[in-house]
């Protein structure tokens, strides 16, 4: 703990004790700063460096897509229906991506096949510890769109076209993390 008299000031408010700043240990500490005896060599002085954490909290919101999100955290996969020409969207969206008009909410089978796969040698930070992983387009026989996922229990080593056609069901994270990640697929 720093001494109390570290950092007073010398002058008194009226009616009032000498003011000081509180003296914490936290934040940066620098000890030995170089500082030069002639001022004139100030301009010649190396910059002082400091490495500093940053943390910051990024609110988002789902905006139109938080059924979706709720719905994985429930252990249900929610796709849209749009209400005039019944275009049946795997991927979920506010309108209607062919005639514009509005869509409803409706769940998706926990079973699909696989339409096609890739395997995924190099990943973003939040797959860079399971590379390589499978990636698959899931196909339902009566959604007119695909949905992209995870495939696991898969050898990725050993692709195969085999795979292509492959019943597959969904799998749903116990702890959701309100990320599309939240659903896998394994074979059925």
């Amino acid at each position: 703990m720093a001494s109390p008299k570290r950092g007073r000031l010398n002058r008194k408010l009226p009616d009032e004790g000498p003011v000081a700043l509180p003296e914490t240990d936290d934040g940066t500490v620098l000890f030995n700063v170089p500082f030069p005896k002639d001022l004139a060599q100030l301009k010649a002085m190396a910059p002082i460096i400091i490495k500093q954490p940053y943390q910051i909290d990024y609110i988002h919101s789902y905006g139109q897509d938080s059924p979706f999100f709720a719905g994985l955290a429930n252990g249900k996969l929610l796709g849209t229906v749009c209400t005039k020409c019944g275009y049946k969207y795997a991927t979920p969206k506010l309108h209607c991506m062919d005639c514009g008009s509005e869509c409803d909410w409706f769940e998706l089978p926990h079973v699909g096949a696989v339409h096609t796969f890739t395997v995924c040698y190099f990943g973003s930070e939040e797959f860079q510890k399971e590379t390589p992983f499978v990636l698959i387009l899931v196909e339902w026989p009566s959604i007119d769109t695909l949905f992209l996922s995870r495939l696991l229990g898969v050898d990725p080593l050993k692709p195969s076209m085999d795979w292509v056609g492959m019943k597959i069901r969904a799998k749903f994270r116990r702890l959701s993390k309100f990320k599309p990640t939240d659903v896998y697929f394994v074979p059925a």
